[in-house]
């Protein structure tokens, strides 16, 4: 039985070998498996946990290839459909010093917005204890529904709910359908964690005091904003902070959020269990884990692609011990 259910798009990334050139400038990429609901999935089994995706891809060699992919890595894929009538999504990602990425993705349609209710399962959604997902699957209306349907069995089950809001311009019709589509993802959502460049976009404020309480008014339990190499801020309704960043020579740094996210995942479920809210945590509790998900957001950024760069819970103990 798997102990975390992570929900959304599984994709192939192609990822720019040179930095700070932007996809114009680009001469060669890298294939790499990503799609952050599903990188999630892989980075909370290489911390330890059982892992199971839900999401779509094509019948085509690039789905066999992510499928094979998610076996290897461990992660369940009972419930990672194939369709036959479009073909699996694919991002061309090129990535900036700074943290910020350029991407494009090649979806008009893709497999994962092939996904849909059929496709969630009331006995497994309900069986896990926690349910992750993204807003990608927020964008059309399939895949929403099966987000929301996902969302509403996990909380009925009394599951910890977690979610990492991507603001993609040119994948929704207009910002401001995105930013209420967004920010209704945080409807029952114990933990949110969010990109700095994204911040201001969906919190409504650049301010982290601001931005967080928008995000708290919302019910969420626990905001984490990720910042790149200057670490991460959090926000509870007990306590605040900011925890310093781990420099490494960065080669890539896609995944970096979403390793860092599983690493919360992996933290928090154990006071989960106990009954112990993350809001509950204070100060020094939450910076111990926000320091633990750094390290391995900064681990992700040694190696090129997300899947490929996500640290094992024994690399990441060796690396804070460095």
């Amino acid at each position: 039985m798997a102990n975390v259910i992570c929900l959304g798009e599984l994709l192939i990334d192609f990822c720019a070998r040179e930095m700070d050139v932007g996809l114009s400038g680009a001469k060669t990429f890298a294939k790499a498996p990503g799609g952050a609901p599903a990188n999630v999935a892989v980075g909370a089994v290489r911390l330890g946990l059982a892992a199971d995706f839900i999401g779509a891809v094509g019948n085509d060699p690039f789905g066999h290839f992510l499928r094979g992919v998610l076996d290897e890595a461990g992660v369940g894929t009972d419930h990672l459909v194939q369709v036959d009538e479009v073909r699996t999504s694919l991002a061309f990602v090129a990535a900036r010093s700074d943290g910020r990425k350029d991407i494009t993705f090649y979806r008009n349609p893709g497999a994962d917005m092939c996904l849909s209710v059929e496709h969630v399962d009331e006995g497994h959604v309900g069986s896990a204890e926690v349910l992750h997902f993204g807003s990608i699957s927020r964008i059309d209306e399939s895949p929403r529904a099966a987000t929301d349907k996902a969302r509403a069995l996990a909380a009925a089950a009394g599951a910890m709910i977690t979610y990492d809001p991507n603001w993609r311009p040119n994948l929704w019709p207009d910002a401001r359908a995105a930013r209420e589509r967004i920010r209704e993802g945080f409807s029952g959502t114990a933990v949110a964690k969010i990109a700095e460049e994204e911040w201001e976009f969906v919190t409504g404020s650049g301010e982290m005091p601001a931005g967080a309480a928008a995000v708290l008014d919302r019910g969420v339990s626990l905001v984490v904003r990720s910042e790149g190499e200057r670490g991460a801020s959090f926000a509870a309704a007990r306590c605040s902070g900011h925890v310093e960043g781990f420099g490494v020579d960065c080669v890539e740094p896609t995944g970096a959020g979403d390793g860092a996210m599983a690493c919360l995942v992996a933290e928090l479920l154990p006071h989960w269990r106990q009954g112990r809210r993350p809001g509950d945590l204070d100060a020094a509790e939450l910076t111990r884990i926000v320091r633990r998900a750094n390290a391995v957001g900064a681990l992700c950024c040694t190696k090129v692609g997300a899947i490929p760069s996500l640290p094992t819970s024994g690399e990441v103990e060796a690396f804070l011990k460095g």
